[in-house]
């Protein structure tokens, strides 16, 4: 039975913790920013905790 391969663009938006917990990163920083306030655009540079449904999704594309 072959490995499991690991989808690289996956990978490259999403980080496993050490706890098994996904981390990706906020949507909607790309642009159109400077019409945000303060508080907006201070939450959006901060990384967000998956949820469950796309945890699950997930483990199956990072078998790490």
């Amino acid at each position: 039975m072959p490995k499991m391969k690991t989808h690289k663009a996956t990978a490259k938006r999403y980080k496993l913790t050490k706890k098994g917990k996904i981390i990706k990163r906020t949507a909607g920083q790309n642009h159109f920013n400077a019409r945000e306030n303060g508080n907006t655009g201070r939450n959006k540079k901060s990384d967000v905790i998956a949820s469950t449904t796309l945890n699950r999704v997930m483990k199956t594309n990072l078998p790490n």
